[in-house]
């Protein structure tokens, strides 16, 4: 499993997420049931190495063989060797490189593999659109085997947001102030099921945090972000059963000035050994 956090303010983008991926199969009786969790599989990506875009995902860890990090990677030359059907000009926007990565995502790795597995798989693709002074962020995500077009989480012409994937209750409780049970006790208390909709609007209206400002610096933006992921890794590390979120956590920002900018990330080899290195993740 996963914690992916996208936040956007006025100067900056946010994405954070951990670094675990869990390894699944069944029992003599079909139960699904953990076979292996290792940590340091890669989550956030730079999709471009001129432009100010990143991407994360979340969900299904692989198409086939090849991790969604590889298949990201394959998407950045695409991006950025100026393939015919994925070159960015001059005036792109981020839905054009949400709608472009939806195609080579879905329609070129994912619809093409004999065995497609079933699940659910989250990709945000955030950054800044040419000529523009604030930033979007984008989301595309498959549903066992269905792909609707990218969603706008966050337009330029929207303040702050946080959105968030993977497990998520400890978010759910810091930010929303319940957790994800809430629904489920209410029915069983007694409430009717067609008001349901309406009285969790009510108490999230009661109990939600602020606590993302449009006009954060960036450094206090990283801060946030950070604190939620490491929140929800712990809330696991802490709880009955498998670690599925855990790891380092990898963190980047995207800023209209300094672009893309790792904050925080791991590497599986010495830099001191490869000065060269500029390819990684």
């Amino acid at each position: 499993m996963t914690v992916c956090v996208a936040l956007k303010v006025h100067d900056c983008i946010v994405f954070a997420a951990d670094s675990a991926t869990t390894l699944t199969g069944q029992d003599q009786t079909g139960a699904q049931l953990v076979v292996n969790i290792y940590d340091h599989a890669n989550k956030v990506f730079n999709l471009h190495k001129r432009l100010p875009i990143a991407a994360m995902t979340a969900g299904i860890g692989n198409f086939g063989a090849c991790s969604i990090s590889t298949i990201s990677k394959d998407l950045r030359a695409l991006f950025t060797n100026g393939d015919p059907d994925y070159a960015l000009g001059a005036d792109y926007t981020l839905e054009e490189v949400a709608t472009k990565a939806r195609k080579y995502l879905f329609e070129e790795r994912f619809s093409k593999l004999t065995e497609k597995p079933m699940g659910t798989f989250q990709y945000w693709i955030g950054g800044y659109s040419a000529k523009q002074d604030l930033g979007e962020i984008w989301k595309l995500q498959i549903n066992d085997g269905d792909c609707p077009p990218p969603h706008c989480e966050a337009s330029k012409d929207v303040s702050n947001m946080i959105s968030w994937g993977g497990q998520t209750e400890a978010i759910n409780r810091i930010l929303l102030g319940y957790g994800q049970g809430l629904p489920e006790a209410l029915l069983s208390a007694g409430l009717p099921p067609d008001k349901l909709e309406a009285c969790m609007r009510h108490v999230a209206a009661r109990t939600q945090a602020g606590l993302a400002n449009p006009a954060m610096p960036t450094r206090d933006a990283i801060d946030l972000a950070m604190f939620l992921a490491d929140a929800q890794k712990q809330f696991v590390r802490f709880s009955i059963g498998s670690n599925t979120v855990g790891g380092e956590l990898d963190v980047a920002t995207v800023t209209k000035h300094e672009g893309f900018k790792w904050i925080k990330r791991k590497h599986y080899y010495s830099r001191d050994l490869n000065p060269l290195e500029t390819d990684h993740a």
